[in-house]
């Protein structure tokens, strides 16, 4: 079964709190948070001390996702925030196993994310094995109003054989302008989580979840 992670940056922050438990009463599994730095992205976000802050409002997965260079320095931090999931960028690594293994040290999932511009073989065996989750990007993260790359629909199938050859039991999560006029053919070609940001918060919120939900079943049994 599919999970769907609304990304907190499109809620209404004057009342996260608020937007939290709706996320948690639609019945979505996780919430997405995006922490950037302005240096391995073009953007800045919120950081540590915001996830911390609001741990305790929800019982929602936090899952975490680190835009900045070498994450690694961060991960203690992240876990005594209340992270549950930390994904780190490939290319913002310049240990990408050893950073891994101290999020699943830390007692958090680790994933690895790779940019539309990176070829799915960077994911070697060993940092698949290192890793919990692989998370696909399909727009350039950290910029404002970037469209859907429909190549990344072959990357997230070319991965899915990846796996499936290494025998490796592994969610994909995809990432970046999914929403309902894509989101089926983004399951259809094997993903697994899915997170999404203007689709759900522009609108009913409650309903947007229930409608991508239903729509993530179909496409799933394709």
């Amino acid at each position: 079964m599919c999970g769907i992670a609304p990304s907190l940056l499109e809620a209404d922050y004057r009342q996260l709190g608020r937007e939290l438990l709706r996320i948690e009463r639609a019945g979505a599994e996780y919430v997405h948070l995006d922490i950037m730095d302005g240096n391995f992205v073009p953007n800045l976000s919120f950081g540590i001390k915001m996830i911390r802050g609001l741990r305790d409002s929800t019982n929602l997965i936090f899952d975490v996702h680190m835009m900045v260079c070498e994450p690694i320095r961060f991960i203690p931090q992240l876990k005594e925030a209340g992270a549950d999931h930390v994904t780190v960028h490939i290319e913002a690594c310049e240990q990408v196993r050893e950073t891994l293994e101290e999020i699943r040290y830390c007692g958090m999932k680790a994933g690895i994310a790779l940019n539309p511009e990176s070829d799915e073989g960077m994911l070697t065996k060993e940092v698949l094995q290192a890793a919990d989750i692989v998370h696909v990007m399909t727009v350039y993260p950290g910029r404002e109003g970037e469209m859907f790359i429909p190549a990344s629909l072959k990357k997230i199938r070319n991965i899915r054989k990846m796996l499936e050859d290494y025998r490796m039991e592994k969610p994909i999560e995809t990432d970046g302008n999914i929403g309902f006029d894509n989101v089926e053919e983004v399951v259809d070609a094997g993903a697994d989580i899915i997170v999404s940001g203007k689709a759900l918060f522009h609108g009913n919120l409650e309903k947007n979840i229930q409608r991508m939900r239903e729509m993530v079943q179909h496409g799933r049994k394709r």
